[in-house]
């Protein structure tokens, strides 16, 4: 029988986003979260990014649950394509559960997808592995933490966390279990390292509320707000504000919407019929008695925000009787795309209120003193840090050596790497095949490095086509060469230019004709060859080129 327990993170070490961890030990396998990850600058056209899931498909098998620890798309949003190739059951909470189910019934795979609902507190067995859920605060309702009984021992997978005093649902943390199970005996901690680099406690999300009562209260404007759809209790602290201060709530984006519903369903959120009314009945209540709530906080090209900034959204025009609050910190990588939004909301006249300037937004994750509190009272034999990039899991590393975890019991690891746990000891050892797949419309990893490769050089220096008919017996030039262009030069003022392309080319095919080369392949290589060095020369530029041949 195995003595040694398997960790390995398919995502969420060394990057922010796409969070799965997997757990093995002997034949069995359960997997903790499968988020998504948001594309970078480079990647042109990729929609999202998710982990690399063959190490799962090979093991589909022994996979015995799916647990996820809440709601967020970096924590669910892999799921879909996920269960479209293993048939694992999943655990979770109620309200993650409706957000699990919108998702999949998207993607038409509810019905064949087994959700077990379970409250914080609760335990369940699978496989070889004993799962404790544990309540524990963040920026989105019913998220938890994971007590996993290992047959050597137990091990703590904190999720995303925070210590919230004063939470607006749910209560707060359970504190007393991660001190009870400390003093059973914690054989390993794995914590959320994304806010280790600042100092101090967490502000709680109540906070937040009074800012909002503070905003709406006498302001003689029509009020937009956009923050995180996911975030339910700060949409309810929105809704009452808007109650205390005698405003209809309207309702824009599908995100919103959908999550506002599944919330409102499940009982997440207290909001009565009358609050609301349809985005298109905005216009029959004057300005000061309307708020809108909106998608958008990242400045997502395709949310309602952003296509009311830019005069695109049907029913909302942004103008000088407005203010809008913006009520979200930027994810690392957007802040380009919130300050364009931001400029252009300045640029209509409106009044724009945001995190900057004001105390609109709190974090959901652990500052440094909860994360040492974690550490305190866990008092695990062994530490791995997890969500977050190098610089976040080496300070978070040190931190847990400051509080008396022995050097050599902490561990860094990276995506695919095997950390091997013992009763006495923890290594990393081999690889499992891991990276980023990355999802382009309908289509899942068939965007691969050379594909990004072409759309960079096409995005920087554009494309260069040359169409040449040539005899199919001896290779002679029948008709062109023509030259099309596309994000290279702008033709028509580049006569001299497109006139010497097809000097260059006649010259490559007399040179090909001369030495009897009568290969395709190669005639196409000569002719990119010359035209690629051409051009370089005369415009410091290297467009893709692409050689065409039709064959009489």
């Amino acid at each position: 029988m195995a003595s040694k327990l398997k960790i390995i993170s398919l995502g969420g070490l060394n990057e922010i986003g796409k969070n799965l961890t997997v757990y093995e030990y002997g034949e069995d396998i359960i997997v903790v979260d499968c988020g998504l990850g948001f594309p970078d600058e480079e990647m042109y056209g990729v929609d999202i990014v998710i982990p690399d899931f063959s190490y799962l498909v090979q093991n589909k098998n022994r996979i015995k649950a799916v647990i996820i620890t809440h709601g967020h798309e970096d924590h669910i949003g892999g799921l879909p394509y996920l269960m479209r190739e293993i048939d694992a059951p999943l655990y979770t909470t109620r309200l993650t559960a409706g957000l699990i189910e919108l998702k999949l019934e998207e993607h038409g795979l509810l019905e064949n997808t087994k959700i077990i609902t379970l409250e914080a507190g609760e335990r369940f067995k699978t496989g070889c592995f004993g799962i404790e859920l544990i309540r524990v605060n963040h920026s989105i309702a019913d998220s938890v933490a994971f007590a996993i009984k290992t047959p050597i021992g137990m091990v703590i997978h904190t999720g995303d966390f925070k210590i919230d005093i004063t939470p607006i649902e749910d209560g707060m943390i359970d504190l007393t279990r991660f001190g009870e199970l400390g003093k059973e005996g914690v054989l390993m901690l794995l914590s959320d390292s994304t806010n280790v680099e600042r100092p101090g406690f967490s502000e709680s999300e109540s906070k937040v509320g009074s800012r909002f009562d503070q905003l709406f209260k006498d302001c003689d404007k029509r009020i937009i707000v956009t923050t995180f759809a996911s975030n339910v209790h700060r949409l309810q602290q929105i809704i009452n504000s808007a109650a205390k201060n005698n405003r209809k709530v309207a309702i824009t984006g599908r995100s919103m919407e959908n999550i506002m519903r599944v919330a409102t369903e499940l009982g997440y959120m207290d909001v009565t019929k009358d609050t609301f009314i349809d985005i298109t009945q905005i216009n029959t209540l004057p300005k000061n008695r309307i708020v809108i709530i909106t998608t958008g906080s990242q400045g997502e090209s395709m949310s309602a925000l952003y296509r009311m900034a830019f005069s695109g959204h049907r029913q909302v025009e942004i103008n000088a009787g407005d203010r809008v609050i913006i009520s979200a910190s930027a994810i690392p990588g957007n802040e380009t795309t919130i300050n364009r939004v931001i400029n252009e909301l300045f640029m209509k006249g409106a009044e724009v209120i945001y995190d900057r300037l004001e105390e609109l937004h709190v974090s959901g994750h652990a500052y440094r003193e909860e994360l040492k509190m974690m550490i305190a009272l866990t008092k695990p034999k062994f530490f791995m840090p997890l969500h977050g990039e190098q610089r976040h899991l080496r300070t978070h590393a040190e931190l847990a050596k400051s509080m008396g975890v022995e050097p050599n019991h902490v561990v860094i690891s990276d995506i695919g790497r095997i950390v091997e746990l013992t009763r006495k000891s923890v290594k990393l050892g081999g690889t499992v095949p891991a990276g980023k797949v990355l999802v382009d419309g309908t289509g899942v990893g068939d965007v691969g490095s050379v594909v990004l490769r072409d759309r960079r050089h096409l995005a920087q220096d554009g494309m260069v086509v040359v169409v040449m008919t040539l005899s199919a017996e001896d290779a002679s030039l029948i008709s062109g060469p023509d030259i099309v262009t596309r994000g290279f030069v702008y033709v028509k003022e580049s006569d001299v230019l497109m006139e010497e392309l097809k000097r260059v080319t006649l010259e490559t095919l007399d040179s090909c004709e001369y030495q009897r080369i009568t290969d395709w392949a190669t005639i196409k290589t000569k002719v990119k060859a010359n035209l690629s060095g051409y051009l370089y020369k005369q415009t410091k530029r290297s467009p893709m080129i692409l050689p065409v041949i039709m064959e009489v």
